[in-house]
């Protein structure tokens, strides 16, 4: 096995999480001015349904996306749960929360998303999840309480409630969201997207809210498009390259990123807590980064559908010469053999404790 392939574990899934962190970092303090004049459920059926629309534009375009592997019959229970937990409740119950709450309090409590996502994982799912990246997590994780919190203490009002119930839902989302990671995830940010937003604003319009101005509809979209449906396609990439609490654990960096972006565009000052905390987070990064999980491990036969490439656990052949990366319904022998690894969508076997 190539050194290349031993390193394959870090990458796209990384970077696609970054990146996801990225895109979301933006939305909760972009949202809370929206909620200020705007219905919280009008708001989150417009961001949702922002998403769906400029995916489903983009997809429109011809040539602009390749083809992924395709929605299965059995893919629909997991898909409607997580549009029900994570388009749904979670988007509602965080813009009420932070139309309660300090901004400062909401952020905080933001960062509880990436616990329920690991805890969900590690306890419901029985993901491997070790020492390391428990430790790492944690760091990441100190890291953003640190940034967000200012001296006081963070009361759990009704507000600071609506808002942890909203990281639980998204906990749960993004487990969900992992059983269906090999299939388009433009498909599925779509199916999300448009379905969420037109049950919320359904909602909003059903008790008495009023539609908001049309640049008020524009920006709350195009907030949607990027903040949540570009973000979530990238973390269903992540999803299948990581697993879902590594996964969840990279995107807890969003509080920090956030806090980078203000410092380099908004001319906000480098604090000693902001250094202290971008210190933390950077610990708990490389240690995720270090994480090497290696061992002799057995692929049981399996069949499925999703964008690939040639390689030790793709080697099957073709009539004709093919385009790389490509998607595909193929099968998978049974394979006993031992390299670095992440829980993608070749390696989730159970580990003995």
């Amino acid at each position: 096995m190539t050194d290349a392939t031993a390193h394959h574990h870090l990458w796209p899934g990384v970077p696609y999480a970054l990146a996801a962190a990225l895109l979301f970092a933006v939305v909760p303090p972009l949202s809370k001015l929206l909620v200020a004049t705007v219905d919280p459920f009008m708001t989150a059926g417009l961001l949702y349904l922002g998403a769906g629309v400029g995916l489903a534009g983009l997809r429109l375009v011809p040539g602009a996306l390749g083809r992924e592997g395709a929605l299965r019959r059995d893919d629909l229970p997991w898909l409607v749960g997580a549009v029900a937990t994570g388009g749904v409740i979670a988007p509602v119950l965080l813009m009420i929360g932070l139309a309660r709450t300090s901004a400062s309090g909401g952020a905080l409590l933001l960062n509880l998303e990436g616990l329920a996502t690991m805890a969900i994982a590690w306890i419901v799912f029985r993901e491997n999840v070790d020492r390391r990246l428990l430790i790492g997590a944690a760091a990441i994780l100190s890291g953003a309480v640190l940034l967000t919190w200012d001296g006081g203490k963070v009361s759990l009002d009704s507000g600071a409630l609506l808002i942890a119930g909203a990281c639980l839902a998204w906990g749960i989302d993004n487990n969900l969201t992992r059983k269906v990671s090999a299939a388009d995830p433009i498909v599925l940010t779509i199916v999300k997207g448009c379905a969420a937003g037109s049950v919320n604003i359904g909602i909003a319009l059903a008790s008495g809210a009023s539609p908001p101005a049309g640049p008020v509809v524009l920006g709350a979209m195009v907030l949607g498009f990027f903040g949540i449906g570009s973000s979530l396609v990238l973390f269903i990439l992540a999803l299948r390259h990581l697993g879902t609490a590594r996964t969840g654990a990279y995107f807890s960096l969003a509080p920090f990123i956030g806090a980078a972006i203000s410092v380099a565009f908004l001319g906000e000052p480098v604090t000693l807590r902001l250094s202290i905390a971008a210190a933390a987070m950077a610990v708990g990064l490389w240690l995720h980064l270090a994480e090497r999980h290696e061992h002799e491990h057995v692929h049981e036969p399996l069949e499925h559908d999703h964008l690939h490439h040639h390689d030790d656990h793709h080697s099957h052949s073709h009539d004709g010469p093919v385009d790389e990366p490509h998607s595909h319904p193929h099968r998978h022998a049974a394979i006993r053999h031992a390299h670095v690894h992440y829980p993608d969508l070749h390696h989730r076997h159970g580990h003995t404790p």
